[in-house]
């Protein structure tokens, strides 16, 4: 089941579920703007907008800020489940630059997990163009499922 989520915040009107919990506590995303559109059992769908402060010297996103929006992404796909998890590693390959003023869609969508791992794609577009291709591996913490719990 996939959920709309009513606030860039991470609030919904039926409670937060874990993916929503943590990502309206990941500052990192929020100041850069970047918005939790949807998510469900292994996806997410995120949203951020290139802001000139996003550009490095070729004129184009920095690709740190790409690597990033698909991060949250991945983080909030895997983390749906419930227990704590974390990034066991990740790649990124650009496909095509994004400029400032761009609006980005990352969407996750969990290819496999056993065990306490896990396996996700993220794609970026701008529009129907794949911007950039991420892969995560996802790890979860034994006995969590808050941060609280840590």
């Amino acid at each position: 089941m996939v959920k709309k989520v009513t606030q860039a915040t991470g609030a919904t009107s039926a409670g937060a579920t874990p993916a929503e919990a943590m990502f309206a506590a990941d500052e990192a995303s929020r100041v850069l703007g970047i918005e939790l559109l949807e998510q469900g059992e292994g996806t997410a769908v995120l949203r951020m907008a290139v802001t000139p402060a996003m550009v490095n010297g070729h004129g184009i996103a920095h690709g740190g800020y790409l690597f990033l929006l698909a991060d949250s992404a991945f983080a909030c796909a895997c983390n749906s489940h419930g227990p704590v998890t974390v990034a066991a590693g990740a790649d990124i390959d650009f496909v095509a630059p994004a400029y400032e003023g761009d609006v980005l869609v990352a969407t996750a969508r969990e290819r496999t997990r056993f065990g306490r791992s896990g396996i996700y794609d993220v794609s970026v577009l701008r529009g129907d163009e794949v911007v950039a291709e991420f892969r995560g591996r996802s790890r979860s913490i034994r006995g969590t499922t808050t941060k609280e719990s840590r």
